[in-house]
């Protein structure tokens, strides 16, 4: 299991759609609109780190509305 948190940049005017559109995603658990740098944090989860890594190249930053991602990789320390 591959979980991480993708902080997002809308473009402005088109982001309630962008945000509508994102949930709709497969493996995005939740979804955070916020002020600052990003404009949305997403937490997604997938069964490996490729096929996060394809929902966030291939789904999330083909929204209409999204700008640019970044994305954080959930690691357990021990």
């Amino acid at each position: 299991m591959a979980s991480g948190l993708v902080l997002v940049k809308l473009t402005p005017g088109e982001e309630k759609q962008a945000l509508e559109n994102i949930k709709k995603i497969p493996g995005v658990k939740d979804l955070t609109a916020t002020f600052g740098s990003w404009d949305a944090v997403v937490k997604a989860d997938a069964s490996s780190l490729e096929t996060l890594a394809s929902v966030v190249v291939g789904k999330i930053r083909a929204v209409r509305g999204v700008a640019g991602t970044e994305t954080l990789i959930e690691v357990k320390l021990e």
